[in-house]
């Protein structure tokens, strides 16, 4: 075979068929009738030899179908006929074709004999035979011979062109599981300048494995784009994605969008289950294992890498097998279900691993086994695979670096080395931040602090074993809000299509509240369609390389504060701790159990969600009752033991498990919060500007919305006023741009599930939160008076996404905004005092504790106020 045959098959039906055959290789879709044709016509002729070459067309091209068990009785059939008739040549080729669907199938052995038979034939046959021996080498692990066939499959001149382009397409592989990530690109080079010999299921073969291999690098947004073109090439061919589905589910785990990896995950199984590809679904069950242990989900981690290592060890792939033993540890070490027996296990299948010449594989496996070791008090044998661990990864692309550098500091923290320990805790930090720089959407840079979790709580333990307030408090500062530290530049020419058509959407949707109250079920559709191509087409932006912003000193920082007191707190296992600095003294506090204050803030935000709305006097009297009691409840567990005045003004900076408390409601003087230390400096150290515009937006659907902007209004000159049909979003976002204060009185839409499309409802859709950050919008002070405004989203890392945090970033200094619902008509007064206080001169923080103390709490609604909104950053 030369290649695809570009014109309409004729001629002899041998002719016909080989033509078929060449045509399926490349594009099984275009050609699968012409091989159905060949048969039908070679039957009817009696042509024994063109039916064969016919029959393995249609085999080949249900194979890329992967309808495996068809093409296992199109090929059996050839077999016999070939057989029968004495076409040695032809027999030797069907056998290499049945090792391929066999293999598939999961039957390893009846492969190896098909292609021994081959191998025996005529020897014309070579070439093809010796691919498909790497081929399934490849699979069983022995990376080593099967590179070398490879090798001279892609050197052999007699070699068709699908088996060398193949060959080189595949050897990108095993160099990549070797770390040599330039060799790969390189024989993906090679296979690309083939494919075009061959036809688009090629193309879409090489753009499938250079997305893994950029991946594996950790080029991740240029994965995606790869891995995106790759599914357009594989629907246009016919062929099924579920191994592609597979194989982006490990890149998604990698950038830790964990729900859509397991979806992916799953759904591969099933498919690939489905349609009988058994060496693909074990696979697939090491990815559903993969992606619940990163979710948390130990059982059903242990369940998928039990069945995963089953179907190996069945299909004689034990390299595979390894890997599943120690996703199982992985599972138990979560779950605290390991035993001496499991560490045996896992220590054996990191040395396995380090045989097959995976160090990737191997350096996770030997990380495994150590913490396993480590968890059930066997150090000598920890350090010993820790260490190991630590070396397979020091070459090796960054977030492999940064389990490296875990595992270091893992064995110098057993040791007894605690500042070797730290220093490792520190380079793998700093790895993680050129990860997270490297990424161009803040979804995706958030996310990726969740790759630092253990580095941040190994050294926040080892430092608390100091007592050093300072050296705790900075490294508290070192592991949060990272990716609010060091943002993107604005990209308002960015996404234009694709925002265009949310855009348009969020019209309609708008326009049918409008009409009916309701948004159809089909229009959210479109919504939820339009936000994934937006979301996929940020994740493939790369990011500018800009790294963490510098963190601010112990002593910039009491400078700044001026008087006030700061409290960190910050989790470790269940502990809470803070670090409280005042008056020229710092201190470190233990306060206790985490979950308590997480039950007790629940629950005092589920009797202000029940003072919002009118009940019953005696349901009204009991949510009451519920709210006084968490005030005081979290006021004793947070406040009290950190002995800061009540009359000091305070900087709360809270941590993952305590950003929803209601701060204001707890402390008798005015208090600020944001999402880092060096964050709230930042905005603090920005100074006011002269004659700043002021901005009043009233949106739909909210019955004390124009009433709360005219209220505010007589306390600046000349304000800005979009209300009615004139506050629309374009509207909006040109007067938000470069203005010192905006007031915006809107439904909010909180979206736990992708922050970054919360969103502020106007007369013709939604401003959302994406649209804040791409366009770069960041009035100096914000006054967010809408319902859920301050519920931002707690990510893995100490990371928040959200309006608020999307402003702070940006550059506001101050923003005032609400954590749970409240209503509309009842904070025209609250607002109307609040404004007051920043027309003299007041930061928000102040403001609002003015404004506080002239509400009303023996009213349900105007306590509500009193709790809910609170103030962030220092402007």
């Amino acid at each position: 075979m030369t290649g695809v045959t570009r014109e309409e098959p004729g001629g002899s039906l041998l002719i016909r068929a080989q033509q078929a055959y060449d045509g399926v290789v490349g594009d099984p879709r275009r050609f699968d009738r012409a091989a159905a044709d060949v048969v039908e016509a070679a039957r009817r002729a009696a042509d024994g030899e063109a039916l064969v070459v016919g029959l393995r067309a249609m085999a080949w091209a249900a194979r890329a179908r992967r309808e495996n068990r068809r093409a296992l009785q199109l090929v059996d059939e050839a077999v016999r006929l070939a057989r029968r008739a004495g076409l040695t040549h032809r027999l030797a080729e069907l056998l290499v074709t049945r090792a391929a669907v066999v293999l598939e199938l999961g039957q390893v052995a009846v492969a190896l004999r098909d292609l021994d038979r081959a191998g025996a034939g005529d020897g014309r046959s070579v070439p093809e035979a010796e691919f498909m021996r790497a081929v399934l080498l490849h699979n069983l692990g022995r990376l080593e011979p099967a590179a070398a066939s490879y090798r001279r499959v892609v050197a052999d001149p007699t070699a068709t062109l699908d088996n060398r382009g193949s060959a080189a397409n595949n050897l990108a592989l095993v160099a990549a599981s070797r770390g040599r990530f330039d060799e790969s690109l390189r024989h993906l080079d090679r296979a690309e300048e083939l494919a075009a010999g061959i036809g688009p299921s090629m193309y879409a073969f090489v753009a499938h494995n250079r997305g893994l291999v950029l991946a594996q690098s950790g080029r991740l947004a240029e994965a995606l784009s790869q891995l995106d073109r790759a599914t357009e090439l594989f629907t246009e061919t016919g062929v099924p994605l579920g191994e592609y589905h597979m194989e982006y589910a490990d890149v998604l785990a990698e950038l830790r969008l964990l729900s859509e990896a397991r979806d992916l995950a799953g759904r591969a199984a099933v498919d690939l289950d489905a349609q009988g590809v058994l060496l693909l679904a074990a696979e697939a069950r090491l990815t559903v294992a993969q992606t619940a242990l990163l979710a948390g989900d130990a059982g059903a981690a242990r369940a998928a890498a039990d069945e995963a290592e089953r179907l190996f060890r069945r299909q004689r792939r034990t390299a595979w097998a390894a890997r599943a033993t120690v996703l199982a540890a992985e599972a138990a070490l979560l779950d605290g279900t390991a035993d001496v027996q499991m560490v045996r296990r896992a220590a054996r299948a990191a040395g396995y691993l380090d045989r097959s010449g995976t160090p990737s594989a191997a350096a996770a496996a030997h990380l495994a086994a150590g913490r396993l070791a480590a968890r059930l008090d066997r150090p000598r044998v920890a350090r010993r695979c820790l260490e190991t661990a630590r070396d397979r990864s020091r070459r090796g692309p960054v977030l492999l670096r940064v389990r490296g550098h875990l595992a270091a500091a893992s064995a110098e923290r057993l040791a007894g080395r605690d500042d070797a320990a730290l220093r490792h805790c520190r380079a793998g930090l700093a790895d993680l931040a050129r990860h997270r720089a490297a990424l161009g959407s803040t979804e995706l840079r958030a996310l990726a602090s969740g790759h630092g979790v253990e580095l941040g709580r190994l050294g926040l333990e080892t430092l608390l074993h100091t007592g050093s307030p300072l050296r705790v408090l900075g490294w508290m500062e070192q592991t949060r809000a990272a990716a609010l530290l060091s943002v993107e530049p604005p990209a308002p020419d960015a996404l234009q299509d694709e925002l265009a058509e949310l855009r348009l959407v969020h019209a309609e949707l708008a326009q049918a509240l409008r009409d009916t109250g309701e948004e159809p079920a089909e229009l959210r559709a479109r919504q939820t369609a339009a936000e994934a191509r937006v979301r996929r087409s940020t994740w493939q932006r790369s990011g500018s390389g800009a790294g963490r912003a510098p963190v601010c000193t112990p002593g910039e920082l009491r400078r700044r504060l001026d008087g006030r007191a700061l409290a960190s707190f910050a989790t470790v296992g269940d502990e809470l701790v803070a670090v409280v600095l005042h008056g020229g003294r710092s201190r470190l506090v233990h306060l206790g159990p985490a979950r308590a204050v997480r039950a007790e803030c629940d629950s005092l935000l589920f009797a202000l969600r029940r003072l919002a709305r009118p009940g019953r006097v005696a349901a009204v009297a009991a949510a009451r009752a519920s709210a006084d009691h968490g005030l005081r409840r979290l006021a004793g567990l947070l406040l009290a033991p950190l002995e800061v005045p009540a009359d000091v003004p305070l900087v709360v900076v809270p941590d993952g498990r305590t950003h929803r408390v209601p701060w204001a409601a707890l402390h008798g003087a005015p208090v600020t919060t944001a999402p880092s230390a060096a964050l709230w400096a930042r905005t603090r150290a920005v100074a006011p500007r002269d004659a700043d515009a002021v901005v009043l937006v009233a949106g739909p659907r909210l019955s004390g919305a124009v009433a709360e902007v005219e209220a505010v209004r007589r306390w600046h000159e000349r304000p800005a006023v979009l209300t009615g049909e004139a506050a629309t979003v374009a509207a909006a976002t040109d007067a938000l741009a470069g203005a010192g204060l905006a007031h915006l009185a809107c439904h909010g839409r909180l979206r736990a599930d992708n922050p970054t499309f919360s969103a502020l409802e106007l007369a013709d859709g939604w401003l959302t939160v994406h649209e804040l950050d791409r366009r770069g919008i960041a009035p100096r002070r914000v006054v967010l008076a809408a319902c859920d405004s301050a519920a931002d989203v707690a990510y893995a890392g100490d990371e928040l996404l959200g309006f608020v945090s999307a402003l702070l970033a940006r550059g506001t200094t101050g923003v005032l905004a609400s954590t749970v619902a409240v209503g509309d008509v009842e904070s025209v007064d609250l607002m109307q005092q609040v404004h007051r206080g920043l027309a003299d001169g007041r930061t928000v923080a102040d403001a609002l504790h003015a404004a506080r103390e002239r509400l009303d709490t023996a009213d349900p609604r105007q306590f509500v106020h009193w709790c809910a909104f609170g103030a962030y950053g220092a402007g």
